[in-house]
């Protein structure tokens, strides 16, 4: 990271506090409660990020937070349950946090507490293997993926590893299945919001008003009325801006899937498909 951007980096709080203490004419944020917005990669993450940043214009919120709690490095590693867990802990009073957890005892124990408000997006698994493929292909050079999908023929084949993930020369990725452990480990939580991406593309203004009412359980009323706030989120929602856009649509994986891909999805992943709603058998 280069002087400018690390300037930008430590600035950018400072400056945005100000426009909040502005906006809200208040020096404390201490009122609304505590918000997290979770996600698997390549899931709708960006999109529920938005609808974030809409929440500072209804609500007091100082900003959302600029870098995501992850569970893996860049290098590919994973951080240690202790410093995830400390940097759920470390995110500001006043400031909405977001990032890539999984449902660990630890990260259970901070998120998961009366007054909080979570919410965890998930995605049909298809429309995520598709996507993760053009993301790591195309638009990431950085991805642990990058080099090894490049290197194969054609996207039918990046798509087949991508189901069936790899662990060889390594790189280790985990298979479709795998990847969905860690989501029904969120949907089996008391605590917190499951969104489907699909919902909040498809059925925007009834998921956005659930939120809101996420929000208030909490004991906490929403300043905005909701008539007014309701367009604000809805204005927040431009998945075009978001530097990982592709095409912001649910259903695209059937332009992809081969007879080839399906077969092998439903032998890799089973009833994924069933268990997650997204099917009524596995006859797709």
């Amino acid at each position: 990271m280069g002087f400018t951007q690390k300037l930008r980096r430590t600035l950018r709080p400072l400056g945005k506090t100000a426009q909040a203490i502005l906006r809200w004419k208040r020096f404390s944020f201490n009122d609304a409660p505590p918000v997290f917005g979770n996600s698997k990669p390549k899931s709708g993450s960006h999109l529920l990020l938005q609808v974030l940043n809409g929440f500072t214009q209804i609500m007091p919120y100082k900003y959302v937070d600029a870098d995501p709690v992850r569970t893996i490095k860049k290098d590919g590693e994973r951080w240690t349950a202790d410093s995830i867990a400390a940097s759920l802990r470390a995110v500001p009073s006043g400031v909405i946090g977001w990032g890539y957890v999984e449902a660990s005892t630890e990260n259970v124990a901070v998120l998961c507490q009366p007054g909080r408000v979570n919410y965890f997006i998930y995605r049909d698994p298809r429309d995520m293997l598709v996507s993760q493929v053009f993301f790591a292909t195309d638009m990431h050079g950085e991805h642990g993926m990058h080099d090894y999908y490049n290197a194969l023929p054609d996207f039918d084949a990046r798509l087949n590893v991508a189901i069936t993930g790899i662990d060889k020369d390594g790189l280790k990725m985990v298979s479709v299945k795998q990847r969905y452990d860690g989501v029904f480990q969120w949907l089996e939580q008391k605590d917190g919001m499951c969104i489907r991406f699909e919902e909040l593309i498809n059925n925007r203004d009834v998921t956005l008003n659930a939120m809101l009412d996420e929000v208030e359980k909490t004991g906490y009323k929403i300043p905005t009325p909701r008539e007014k706030a309701l367009p604000v989120l809805v204005d927040a929602i431009q998945p075009k801006k978001s530097h990982t856009f592709r095409s912001g649509k649910t259903g695209g994986w059937k332009q992809y899937f081969t007879e080839e891909h399906k077969k092998l999805f439903k032998d890799v992943a089973g009833d994924l498909l069933v268990r997650l709603g997204y099917e009524k058998n596995n006859d797709w």
